[in-house]
């Protein structure tokens, strides 16, 4: 009985801290997956759709797309803000969205380094 009230008073002298050390002991490692989660994969497709957003935005005529059917074919005009008129053979002309867009073939002109 009385090594059961030296484990009592000894834990109770302790205070909180066995429970909050705990605590942090229990949570770091989700912290630490959600990390790891975040710089692995959340962070590099926000980048990728930003870039896809602005390869969309820049479109205009003259640039070889793939739509998200997978039908290739070049921008003849943009006729607003959200659609585009792409020639897909020779004398065939469809009007797509623009968000349907899944590459922009042409590659950007980068300014010279001099």
């Amino acid at each position: 009985m009385s090594s059961a009230l030296l484990l009592t008073t000894a834990a109770a002298a302790g205070g909180a801290q066995p429970g909050a050390a705990a605590f942090l002991v229990g949570i770091l490692p989700w912290v630490l997956i959600f990390l790891i989660f975040y710089l692995l994969m959340i962070r590099p497709q926000q980048k990728r759709v930003k870039q896809h957003q602005a390869a969309i935005a820049a479109i205009k005529k003259g640039d070889e797309v793939v739509t998200g059917g997978g039908i290739r074919g070049r921008v003849t005009r943009v006729v607003d803000d959200g659609e585009a008129e792409v020639e897909i053979a020779q004398g065939t002309r469809v009007r797509v969205v623009k968000s349907t867009i899944s590459q922009v073939l042409t590659p950007q002109a980068k300014p010279a380094n001099d």
